[in-house]
């Protein structure tokens, strides 16, 4: 009987070593490809198991997306056609140039090939450009069987089982991304000419500019906007409140106010004046209780920009990036997420065995396995296709640059911390009536600190401990009177405040956060600035004048238009990602889906043609006068 030949495609280059390495065993040949230095065929013998049995394997890879969807050259050039024709103008697939050696190994190898395996990263992505692949394989053989691996890591065992647990690519998943690519062409390409061809000419500093739109680059940035301009329109007010401090047992225990401030001084010297005729103040309650600092949730995408940005000191594309090549390199689980919650067949005990050997944590790891380990807690997202992200071996420094150590450790720790105990302490609180008014204090004795040992990014200290007060008791306050302060404006975003906008509106994935972001910046739109020195420097993003004329002139544009929304405000794009899940779960039909977004988009365009105007004047203001907000 013929042995069955197998084709196996990943969607990168260290992918497929990895997984040939471990289904061959390390035994394999390595055959270059003309055309691409980066992309190689490995070929070796390896048992899938029933049907198939021993089968000979050519194992390649794709580099991302094969193919782009584009425009015929008669629409391409600005000028070509009005914006409005390119919301329904032909488009058509092709293989990018820099692929096209690529496709053609594909293509080539398919020919002689009984079957072909994906091995594409399991999310949405990973099944379009999965299914790109096939239809490649299938232009060469257009009877190969079609299968695909479902992996997360690419760990040994992982590998094999994915091998040996063959499943069919998801099409549905598959045409989500496609309609959403096709969406995000016609749209971005019809109203950024619309906008670059109109208000470039006003402004020389605008001749070069692409001004681009894109429905989460424009919600995304009308975040940072509104932070700013709430900062920047702030007017303080002064306000008034009532300090009580007493003094026991060497202890100053200061009181504070439940009423916290006021606007009204005449008003705080009145309660004041009845406090101190008061004389005495009553202690009505006194509750000491055992209190505990929970452990964090398994981590997710979301999670990892937001904490990388705040204390690794990185932006979220390049968190994003490291944490990728720590997953091809096979240190890490995949990291693009939505899932906070281990499924109950990972052993945790044993990924927690592959971190004895560090310097740094293998100690703490040793007293989890010995008897400090708990049962992680569970979060209430799952998105059904990866586990949390969680190391999956030991990585020696020596081999990590200097941020790929960063996103590790913390990667490490974040696990550690999950099969840890809350940190556990006391908290005393003291409640006082001194004339009408209510005052309270909170001691906190911190007694097991527990996973705060091995998740150094966590705080929770101990406070000065409380004199032994009793209910109903009288003291007289060593000192009582009123202080004043002015309020503060809010601060301006910082990249971790705005992930955390945009997964709450839905703007983008978790796994385009991160490109969104970067976007807006090289668009000149915001940017990065430092705040503070030292280790209390923090980076705000701050917008240009360009990015305000931009949002603020959107939003007179949809002013008093109720069913419209402002193309700044994140709802349309909210409603779009909630619709290519209906795509997913095939409760909605990609075309049905795609039409009815473009004749949203079409009328939005429509309207915003007629009021071009006011957008132009938004732009006189700040980028012609250079106005100031």
């Amino acid at each position: 009987m013929a042995v069955t030949k197998v084709l196996c495609v990943a969607e990168k280059p260290a992918i497929a070593k990895a997984v040939a390495q471990h289904l061959s065993g390390g035994q394999f040949q390595t055959h270059h490809i003309t055309g691409n230095q980066y992309v190689k065929n490995y070929v070796f013998d390896f048992n899938f198991g029933a049907p198939w049995g021993d089968c000979s394997v050519t194992m390649t890879s794709v580099i991302g997306h094969l193919t782009s969807v584009d425009f015929p050259r008669e629409y391409k050039t600005w000028l070509s056609c009005p914006p409005a024709v390119l919301f329904e103008a032909p488009i058509h697939t092709s293989v990018d140039k820099d692929k096209t050696a690529i496709a053609k190994n594909i293509m080539k190898q398919a020919r002689n090939h009984r079957a072909l395996v994906i091995w594409t990263d399991c999310d949405r992505e990973g099944e379009h450009i999965g299914a790109e692949v096939r239809d490649q394989a299938k232009e060469g053989n257009r009877n190969i069987l079609v299968k695909r691996a479902k992996f997360n890591n690419t760990e040994r065992a992982h590998v094999l089982d994915a091998a040996r647990s063959l499943i069919e690519l998801n099409e549905l998943q598959a045409n989500a991304v496609a309609a959403r690519i096709e969406l995000d062409l016609r749209i971005g390409a019809a109203f950024t000419r619309l906008l670059t061809l109109q208000l470039q000419p006003l402004h020389e500093s605008l001749a070069q500019q692409v001004i681009s739109y894109g429905s989460c680059q424009f919600p995304t940035l009308g975040f940072v906007v509104d932070r700013y301009l709430r900062v920047k329109r702030f007017k303080p007010e002064t306000f008034w409140g009532i300090k009580v401090i007493h003094t026991r047992d060497d202890i100053k225990v200061n009181f504070l106010w439940s009423r916290v401030r006021l606007f009204d001084r005449a008003a705080v010297t009145m309660m004041l004046e009845r406090c101190l005729m008061a004389k005495n103040a009553k202690v009505t309650k006194v509750n000491q209780k055992p209190t505990s600092k929970w452990k964090p949730l398994p981590l997710t995408t979301v999670d990892l920009q937001m904490m990388g940005t705040r204390y690794l000191h990185m932006n979220s594309a390049a968190v994003m990036k490291v944490a990728e090549a720590l997953y091809t390199k096979g240190f890490i689980s995949y990291p693009r997420t939505e899932t906070d919650q281990f499924d109950k067949g990972i052993d945790l005990k044993k990924l927690i065995e592959k971190q004895l050997p560090d310097q740094s944590w293998g100690q703490y790891a040793r007293g989890l396995l010995d008897s400090n380990f708990r049962t992680p807690r569970a979060g209430r997202h799952n998105d059904q296709a990866h586990p949390p992200i969680h190391p999956v071996c030991w990585a020696s420094p020596t081999v990590l640059s200097a941020e790929e150590k960063k996103v590790y450790e913390f990667v490490v720790r974040r696990f550690l911390a999950c099969c840890s105990d809350d940190a556990k302490g006391q908290s005393t609180d003291v409640e006082v009536q001194y004339g009408e008014e209510m005052f309270h204090a909170r001691g906190l004795i911190v007694l097991e600190r527990n996973y705060l040992d091995v998740y150094v990014y966590d705080k929770w200290d101990s406070t000065q401990q409380l004199p032994n007060y009793r209910v109903g008791e009288l003291f007289e306050p060593t000192e009582a009177n009123i202080f004043d302060g002015k309020t503060t404006p809010p601060n301006y975003l910082t990249e971790p405040e705005l992930i955390g906008l945009m997964d709450a509106n839905g703007i983008g994935t978790d796994a385009t956060m991160a490109e969104h972001i970067d976007r807006i910046k090289q668009r000149s739109y915001i940017g990065a600035h430092s705040r503070g020195n030292g280790r209390s420097a923090v980076e705000v993003l701050i917008p240009t004048r360009l990015g305000i004329a931009l949002i603020l002139g959107y939003d007179d544009v949809f002013a008093g238009l109720t069913d419209s929304p402002s193309l700044s405000k994140p709802f349309l794009r909210k409603q779009m990602e909630l619709e290519m899940r209906d795509v997913c779960s095939g409760s909605r039909v990609r075309q049905h889906v795609v039409q009815q977004n473009l004749d949203m988009y079409r009328e939005l365009f429509i309207h915003t043609q007629r009021r071009m105007n006011m957008l132009k004047a938004a732009f006189q203001k700040y980028i012609v006068e250079e106005g100031n907000v």
